[in-house]
């Protein structure tokens, strides 16, 4: 990792990145694939919470259109019936992450909110790249509109939301379920790339020593998608024709992140369609900082402000 760059930083969030050039580990992009996806599982509950305790977590199969089997996680605080769900994608480049990385978030989401969600392991690069993940998103989706009675959901309240790439699939999802007359209740997205290039002002200034850099965002990117395909929507959701009509979004954003820009933009984009929009920015944490509570107030800010918005949207409040 590179020298700390001198930014507003709070006290904890630079604690964390001084901890992290300490320990001097591989970079990611320095790692092939299957290396990185190791080394990120190792890492990913170090700064959690406490996982919450749940009365179900229940893992299913999601049928892909190409007879693929994608594995889901099911969690919910109670064991009632017609409950609201939020579909959640992971982040971690389309090359890395888990459901098993973001368990305690999605637990954290569900215990804070009362609704369930299920967290989809949608298939990664450079084994799958693009655009599976993003079919795998709208395959999932689709199921879920057409199951959820059987798990005890309601089919008439389901919101998808995720962090960082997850983000992009579920910025993507919810374009695609507006074109499919899928009427979805909320788009819940952390900090989510939206831009085809990466050329944002953030993106340059704050290019390394943050936890994500461009070095890390070309790794991923050159595992998932051919430059030619850059400009296609699935991937930017930014460049999509026109965004009328599409679900209402919740945006959470690291403050210190190369992309805190592109999160804005998206958030624009959205009202200027006249898509209602509840923008959030973190002050003085970097991308990741959401799966980080047991050292960052903001991480668990978030985590209320989100559940705040999903108990909205899902008339639960």
């Amino acid at each position: 990792m590179n020298a700390i760059p001198d930014l507003p930083l709070t006290p904890q969030m630079r604690a964390i990145l001084q901890g992290m050039a300490r320990a001097a580990r591989p970079p990611l992009y320095t790692l092939p694939p299957a290396e990185a996806r190791a080394a990120y599982e190792a890492g990913a509950g170090v700064l959690e919470i406490a996982p919450a305790a749940l009365a179900r977590v229940e893992d299913l199969a999601i049928p892909a259109r190409d007879g693929a089997a994608l594995p889901a996680r099911l969690y919910a605080g109670m064991d009632g019936r017609d409950l609201p769900v939020l579909l959640y994608l992971h982040g971690g480049g389309f090359t890395i992450g888990s459901i098993e990385t973001h368990d305690v978030l999605c637990r954290t989401l569900a215990h804070l909110s009362g609704a369930a969600v299920l967290s989809l392991g949608y298939r990664l690069a450079p084994e799958h790249r693009f655009p599976v993940a993003s079919n795998d998103t709208w395959d999932a989706l689709a199921w879920l509109a057409a199951h959820a009675p059987r798990l005890g959901l309601d089919p008439a309240r389901i919101a998808i939301g995720g962090d960082s790439a997850g983000g992009t699939l579920a910025a993507a999802g919810a374009l695609m379920a507006r074109d499919a007359g899928l009427q979805l209740a909320l788009q819940l997205l952390f900090y989510p790339g939206t831009t085809a290039h990466q050329d944002t002002a953030s993106h340059a200034r704050f290019a390394q020593g943050l936890i994500l850099g461009r070095r890390e965002i070309d790794w991923f990117f050159g595992h998932y998608i051919a430059p030619g395909q850059r400009e296609d929507w699935r991937f930017a959701p930014l460049l999509a024709p026109e965004v009328e009509g599409v679900a209402p979004a919740w945006i959470g954003l690291a403050e210190l992140d190369p992309l805190v820009d592109e999160g804005i933009a998206w958030a624009d984009r959205l009202r200027m369609a006249g898509v209602a929009v509840d923008l959030e920015i973190y002050r003085g944490v970097t991308h990741e900082f959401i799966k980080m509570g047991r050292a960052l107030p903001e991480a668990r800010q978030a985590h209320r402000d989100a559940a705040r918005a999903l108990r909205a949207a899902f008339r639960l409040e």
